[in-house]
């Protein structure tokens, strides 16, 4: 059971019960996770001036909780949040997205052009909808992350446990973890299953300020394979299997390899994404098919799969569509 005496009016010393979920996690991003929108800079100040007490001794920032113990929460005051901002329409019915539940996991189909949380001029993502549609439960942490743009499976954790599994999966390139994605290249490609080592490299842009990220002997270890699945007379449906885990390394390597994504603003085509839309496509044309990987929890196997969704199918169809006319079928 957790004890948590809310503020009533102005702050006042709160005194939180650590629970199962919480137990394990460091101080630190136990406190950032009740108090939202406080700098850490402030955080670590009130730590170290012994303002937060565990069971009523000092503690320091990297201390690990156990269940049980007792936090010294002194007042803060936090910006309040405005929860009444309606969700995007894609969220509208969270329960419809569920691909797998259990009490550690749930797993959905990611619709594109939501983020998977709220920030940066974000009001409402995915984590928010879903804690509000009551599927959190007491527990809802994202497990690993796609990109807005890019649809499909979407793991998150419902339990501390399942976090700290999802974590070690994620971060270790050779845990297990398949990472299979469909995506419409620019250009008729027929390379068969090709391995892309390449390594990645991130960076800020300077005109823009934007992450990005870019093929470079200073990069990270990264490897892709690409299979074909169809080809076109002006584009090709390929499967990307993501050996690693870097930032945009499916649209990243697809560019490398010089054919990439339609419907990509960042790393595409600029005349051909613009050329698409004639075929229906006005999103990046990226999903995040299916998912293998070990249950963080029990460690049984696991699959997870989501169809393409009615835009880019539709895409397809008006593709073989065109084809079949081109060539008299």
């Amino acid at each position: 059971m957790s004890l948590d005496i809310p503020a009533s009016g102005a702050p006042t010393v709160r005194q939180i019960r650590v629970t199962a979920n919480d137990a394990g996690q460091r101080l630190d991003n136990f406190l950032a996770s009740r108090l939202k929108g406080v700098p850490r800079t402030r955080l670590y100040r009130i730590i170290r001036r012994g303002e937060v007490r565990v069971n009523g001794g000092r503690c320091r920032p990297a201390d690990r909780l156990a269940e049980g113990d007792t936090v010294r929460v002194p007042p803060v005051r936090v910006a309040v949040r405005d929860d009444t901002a309606p969700p995007p329409p894609a969220l509208a019915q969270p329960r419809d997205l569920i691909v797998y539940e259990d009490d550690h996991l749930l797993v959905i189909d990611k619709p594109a052009g939501v983020a998977v949380h709220g920030g940066s001029g974000i009001r409402v993502g995915v984590i928010e909808a879903l804690k509000r549609s009551g599927l959190a439960r007491d527990f809802l942490e994202l497990g690993h992350r796609l990109d807005r743009d890019t649809s499909g499976c979407l793991v998150l954790a419902r339990s501390r446990p399942a976090l700290v599994g999802l974590h070690r999966l994620f971060r270790r390139d050779e845990a297990g973890v398949v990472k299979r994605y469909t995506a419409l290249l620019h250009g008729a490609w027929d390379g068969g299953r090709s391995r892309i080592d390449a390594p990645i490299q991130r960076y800020r842009d300077a005109a823009t300020g934007q992450s990005r990220a870019r093929v470079s002997d200073d990069g990270q270890a990264s490897t892709s394979i690409v299979s074909t699945d169809e080809v076109f007379p002006n584009a090709t449906l390929v499967s990307v299997e993501l050996l690693t885990g870097r930032m945009h390394q499916a649209r990243v390597h697809c560019r490398h390899l010089g054919y990439p994504i339609l419907g990509d603003p960042l790393y595409g085509d600029f005349r051909a994404n613009r050329r698409f839309r004639e075929y229906g496509l006005h999103r990046l044309f990226l999903h995040a098919a299916a998912l293998a990987m070990p249950h963080p929890v029990s460690g049984r196997p696991m699959r997870f799969s989501a169809p393409l969704d009615r835009v880019l199918t539709g895409v397809l169809d008006s593709l073989r569509s065109r084809a079949g006319r081109e060539t008299g079928e």
